[in-house]
């Protein structure tokens, strides 16, 4: 789950003889401090910068699907799916059973597998950052909605990278693929297995990859997933997907439209972003509760409001591109009104405002709006990532349509 900056401090219970001492000392000091000493003393206190995590962050409300300036949406019978071909906006009732594909099924072809490790001495695109534990941004005074974090620096990461090669692939043939974030997506291998034996998908790679490490602004999985621009395409076609073509002996298209990208949360906002950048390499999105919200780091001009960006202003100002979406959004969402104050941060808000710019540029898309339902929720996606795969590949000459 994304975290970004929330107030308040996390106060530890004091000692009760060690603190009763202590208050003690200071009434004792105080009364003989000139005043002039006392306001010293008070001031440094104020200006200390907290160094505890965040407090614990209240649950966020349930949002009605039919609030106005959301979009109209068509409210399904509880348990039911939107149609796997139909273009949209939809409303999920709250009863999340798990389809059938997502469950592993022996009568059926079981892919095979594999995994291997990226280190960050390896990469050039990305050779690794964290931010300090128990420290956060502040907010430039100058302009509240942008994020400055001064405890990032350089630090090394191993990530683990997740390949699924179905049975049904034959070796030396060039096959369509899936790159997912935060692997390994285990669920998505099993529901691939039950897809393609159906034939309901095309025979394809999934690559699921695991991201850098930590999380938010400074962050290496922040820097990696949150970043308005190409980097994460660019180091995924040059230092990943060879070495799954080498290691394990398969051939990924070069289409486009034979490659698509999925994730949850930052993750969602990533396989979008990858698309985006890069429509010459990758034409469909699957995201589930995408951080379409502000919580890009470093700060960039170009796109000052990081993800948000999306729908305040380069898809209704950017020619429509030839890409196809799938997207989910719980009503418990995330909400995180946090110390930027910058109306930036609400999950629902920012799926909903995706819908609508889609819809208005004329994009094949269908969204859901999942009753019941919190960030990134394991029932939704099992109930729902079957059909969301055969609308993402919907149209593709391979798929047995």
């Amino acid at each position: 789950m994304n975290n970004c900056l929330w107030d308040g401090l996390n106060i530890t219970k004091m000692n009760t003889s060690a603190s009763l001492l202590r208050l003690l000392n200071i009434a004792f000091l105080v009364g003989l401090m000139a005043g002039s000493l006392t306001t010293g003393i008070s001031r440094a206190l104020i200006q200390t910068p907290p160094m505890t995590a965040p407090s614990v962050r209240p649950a966020p409300p349930t949002r009605d699907p039919h609030t106005s300036g959301y979009v109209t949406a068509l409210e399904l019978p509880d348990g039911t799916n939107p149609p796997a071909n139909a273009d949209g906006n939809f409303i999920l009732g709250p009863t999340h059973k798990a389809e059938p594909e997502a469950s592993a099924d022996n009568g059926v072809p079981q892919g095979t597998v594999f995994e291997f490790t990226v280190d960050s001495a390896d990469s050039r695109i990305y050779p690794g950052i964290a931010r300090e534990a128990n420290t956060f941004g502040t907010p430039d005074p100058a302009d509240p909605a942008r994020l400055m974090v001064t405890t990032s620096h350089p630090a090394p990461y191993t990530r683990h990278v997740t390949v699924y090669v179905p049975q049904q692939y034959v070796r030396g043939t060039v096959a369509p693929f899936i790159v997912g974030a935060d692997g390994p997506d285990r669920g998505l291998f099993t529901t691939l297995d039950n897809l393609i034996a159906g034939h309901r998908v095309p025979v394809m790679i999934a690559i699921s990859i695991g991201n850098g490490g930590g999380d938010a602004q400074g962050s290496e999985r922040g820097l990696e997933y949150d970043t308005m621009s190409g980097r994460y395409a660019e180091f995924v076609e040059k230092e990943v997907l060879p070495q799954v073509e080498t290691q394990y002996h398969v051939k990924l298209t070069k289409d486009p439209d034979g490659r698509a990208t999925m994730g949850g949360s930052s993750g969602g906002s990533c396989a979008l972003i990858m698309a985006w950048y890069h429509a010459e390499l990758y034409r469909r999105v699957l995201t589930y509760s995408g951080t379409y919200v502000n919580q890009q780091w470093p700060y960039n001009a170009k796109t000052p409001h990081g993800a948000w960006e999306f729908h305040e202003h380069l898809i209704p100002n950017s020619p429509t591109k030839p890409l196809r979406i799938w997207m989910e959004v719980g009503d418990r969402d995330l909400l995180n009104p946090n110390v930027m104050r910058d109306n930036m941060h609400d999950w629902v808000v920012a799926n909903e405002d995706m819908a609508q710019v889609l819809a208005a540029k004329g994009y094949h898309y269908q969204f859901v709006f999942a009753r019941n339902a919190g960030h990134v929720d394991r029932a939704v996606k099992q109930q729902t990532l079957s059909e969301a795969l055969v609308y993402l590949w919907h149209g593709y000459p391979s798929s047995g349509k």
